[in-house]
């Protein structure tokens, strides 16, 4: 099958080099086109360094590229997705099945990112989410991933094509819990880096990791999620991979932080984008507009976008009002 990969980052890369491990046809897109002969010539990105990059894997700095694939894959990062797919879309064939693979929300629409590919293409769009680091993905590391669309056969159509002996996908009717989840773990992801480089331990990071994800599905549910999906691997699975890896850029940029450098800093020093930075806004303001209480997330925007100390938030967490674990504990 003849298949586009609209974005170059490590994420997309690393799609790619599984797409042609699969036996199909894939060419790369790339919005660095300085970058192509290097790529070509060395068979290497640096955006993922560590990886070869097969030899027919075809790389493109020309969005028409997409023009005659059976499957596009659009993994450009989050802020400059809308403009990637509206710059691609009139060369996508009416056939072609168009797959999200980027985790986050659009800032200022709050948008998830199947839904800003779906506005700007005019498609439905697939979201392929789930725990996972594109360096592992890279090196065949087995690795579960989740195909989410209430269209059942085109789930199971990106199923069929990303499915390995290194990669198992699954496929969900709830795109709404899956990117939700893969989205709003990036900030809890930050907020455990934080703690880490503030010298917390194992204990605070459990905690931190299992009352995140209550507040996530929280709002998911609110905004019209499956609450089951949060429990599985676009849920807890990302967040656990997310939390506990130095692969994640959020964590890393977390950990700055709690070591007392600036915001904006910390993520010039990371060198790449740290979705979680954005994520927290939308989230806040969308917990806001829903009437959800999330306390960590509100406590990550204020450290984000207020200056807020990351030391004393935590305090202010830990003496809130006494509550049950639960929010229906089912006592008589």
């Amino acid at each position: 099958m003849k298949v586009a990969v609209v974005g170059s980052g490590a994420w997309g890369t690393a799609l790619a080099i599984r797409l042609c491990k699969n036996g199909h046809d894939v060419t790369m897109w790339t919005f660095e086109k300085d970058l192509i002969p290097q790529m070509e010539s060395t068979r290497r990105n640096p955006r993922l360094p560590g990886a070869l990059l097969p030899e027919e894997l075809k790389i493109s700095g020309a969005y028409d590229c997409v023009r005659g694939c059976k499957m596009v894959v659009m993994a450009s990062p989050s802020f400059p997705a809308r403009a990637v797919c509206r710059n691609v879309k009139d060369f996508i064939d009416e056939d072609a099945v168009i797959v999200s693979v980027t985790k986050g929300l659009e800032d200022g629409t709050h948008l998830r990112m199947s839904e800003v590919v779906a506005q700007e293409t005019g498609r439905e769009v697939v979201a392929l989410i789930g725990p996972s680091h594109a360096e592992e993905v890279s090196m065949d590391v087995p690795t579960g991933l989740l195909a989410a669309n209430q269209n059942q056969a085109l789930a199971e159509f990106v199923q069929d094509a990303f499915m390995s002996e290194a990669l198992r996908v699954y496929t969900s009717p709830d795109p709404v819990g899956a990117e939700l989840g893969a989205a709003l773990k990036n900030v809890i992801a930050l907020c455990a880096g934080v703690c880490d480089g503030l010298g917390y331990g194992d204990n605070t990071k459990a905690m931190l990791m299992t009352r995140g994800l209550s507040e996530i599905a929280r709002l998911g549910v609110a905004l019209g999620a499956r609450k089951e999906t949060f429990t599985g691997l676009s849920g807890v699975g990302d967040l656990i991979v997310t939390c506990c890896s130095m692969h994640s850029r959020n964590r890393r940029a977390g950990i700055l932080i709690g070591q007392g450098k600036g915001v904006q800093e910390a993520m010039q020093e990371v060198g790449a984008v740290v979705e979680g930075y954005y994520a927290a806004k939308s989230a806040y303001e969308l917990g806001k507009a829903v009437g959800v209480e999330m306390p960590i997330v509100s406590a990550a925007y204020e450290v984000l976008y207020e200056g807020a100390s990351a030391k004393e938030k935590v305090q202010k967490l830990l003496v809130r009002s006494r509550k049950t674990e639960s929010e229906n504990p089912g006592w008589l």
